[in-house]
This record gives C-alpha cells, sequence and structure tokens, in this order.
C-alpha cells in the first residue's frame, strides 16, 4: 500500500511539474505586468485548518512571501506591492500584534542584508503610517531602506501600518496645507498632482492586484491606485499559494489584455 502512495505521489508531482513548466513558457511568451500587487491573506485560516498556532501561519506566510519574491524575479516584474499589515490589524489580540512585530523588526533586518536583495539591486520601501509601529520596528524599517536607498532594477514595496484611506487624507491635507501657504492654486489641482502625496508616488499604478482566501474585496488596499488595474481573486489561502496560482493570475491579465487589444 505505502509504495503505490509513493508512486502516485511521484505521478502527482511529475504532473505538476510539467504543467508548471507549460504555464510559466505560457506566461512568458506575453506580456509581463511591470506593477503587481498582492493582498496576502489567510494565514490564520491555514494554520486553523493544518491545527497549528495562528503565528505558524503567520511565518509560513512570510515564507511563502520570499517565495513569490523569486517568482517575480523570474519573470522580470519589476515592482511588487503587497499588503502586509494593516491599521485596523493593530486592533487584534495584543500577544499576535506583538508576534508580529517582532516577526517584522527580524525581516526587515534581514532584507538589509539579504544577498538576493543586493544581487538583483532590489530598492525596499515601506508604505504606510510607520509612526504607529513600534520604535524597533521603524529602525529596522529604516535599516532596510537605507542599505537599499541606490537601487533601481526592481521595488519590493511593503505596505505595513497601511490604510488607504488614511492615505487618501494624509494627501488631501498635504495638498491644503500647501494651498493655504499659497505654494499651490485649486486650480492646479489634478490626478497627477494628486497622485504625487501618495505613498506611492515614485510608481506606476499596479498592473494586476490579486487576493488570496477566497475573499472578493480589497479591503482598504490602494483604492485610489487601482482605477484601472485588473483584479484576481484566488480561493487559496496565502501560505497555500502555488507558483502555478500565482503563473494563473498572471495569465488571466495577459488574457483580459489581449481581448481588450491592450
Amino acid at each position: 500500500m505505502a509504495i503505490k502512495e509513493e508512486i502516485s505521489k511521484l505521478i502527482s508531482n511529475t504532473a505538476y511539474q510539467a504543467y508548471e513548466r507549460k504555464l510559466l513558457k505560457e506566461v512568458l511568451e506575453h506580456e509581463i505586468p511591470r506593477h503587481v500587487a498582492i493582498i496576502m491573506d489567510g494565514n490564520r485560516r491555514f494554520a486553523r485548518e493544518f491545527g497549528l498556532h495562528p503565528n505558524e501561519g503567520h511565518i509560513k506566510g512570510k515564507d511563502k512571501l520570499e517565495e513569490v519574491m523569486e517568482w517575480c524575479l523570474e519573470l522580470g516584474i519589476k515592482i511588487l506591492t503587497v499588503y502586509a499589515f494593516s491599521t485596523e490589524n493593530l486592533q487584534r489580540d495584543k500577544d499576535e500584534v506583538d508576534y508580529l512585530m517582532n516577526l517584522f523588526e527580524e525581516n526587515f533586518l534581514k532584507l538589509g542584508d539579504d544577498e538576493r536583495i543586493h544581487k538583483h539591486k532590489i530598492r525596499v520601501r515601506v508604505l504606510g503610517q510607520r509612526e504607529l509601529l513600534p520604535e524597533r520596528v521603524r529602525k529596522a524599517i529604516e535599516y532596510a531602506e537605507q542599505r537599499t536607498a541606490d537601487y533601481d532594477q526592481y521595488f519590493y514595496n511593503i505596505a505595513v501600518a497601511y490604510g488607504s484611506r488614511q492615505e487618501i487624507i494624509q494627501a488631501i491635507k498635504q495638498i491644503a496645507e500647501k494651498v493655504k501657504r499659497g505654494e499651490l492654486s485649486v486650480e492646479e489641482i489634478n490626478e497627477k498632482i494628486f497622485s504625487n502625496f501618495l505613498y506611492t508616488a515614485d510608481f506606476p499604478d499596479p498592473d494586476l492586484i490579486l487576493r488570496t482566501s477566497g475573499e472578493e474585496r480589497v479591503s482598504n488596499f490602494l483604492l485610489w491606485q487601482l482605477a484601472y488595474s485588473e483584479l484576481y481573486f484566488t480561493d487559496v489561502y496565502w501560505p497555500g499559494f502555488r507558483k502555478i496560482d500565482f503563473l494563473r493570475a498572471i495569465r488571466s491579465y495577459q488574457l483580459r489584455q489581449r481581448r481588450f487589444g491592450k
């Protein structure tokens, strides 16, 4: 019985790898999105489903993000923006938030020293209200950002303590201050001017926004920036997100672009 199970598993793995190679070849033959944004959802539900502690789900989610970064490099996706921690997440159980803050501190420090980051000249940026984060996390963020500040081949944006409505309100306040000081007239305000006051001012809007876990909403993420983005939802929890799931999302984007002649 055990031998049959092993043979079955081997056949399944071989078929999966063959399909993955086929899908990768197909995707690489068409236009690759320049900017992909991901709502990483489902860590806790993944852990619950497999009888794990919620923190284990967060660790597996962190590991999955490292995999996805590799996939983006393989495809030549220049900008990856991920939704890691919202302002609403600060209201979660204190022990869970503390654990996540420890994870953020540890991983931003690691990013600053990551050989892949320096080899591929990836600039790391954090989007969000970092003043809401513990000082130790802010210092770790500064370390990663400073170590990669001169890179411009790839861009890795991590939204932490982020909320799009708050981002928009902050932009409105900054514009209002400039108008008040006479540095900007009301007539000059347009979409381009407004976009310059957002966290993402230096980047083109996402071509594709994908969300895992089966939820079909954007949860206060890049509300202004997603006006013309393609949206893709998958029912796979983030830690279980596979390369073929990622490639299917890219293929879906490509099919929509070709269908509408873009």
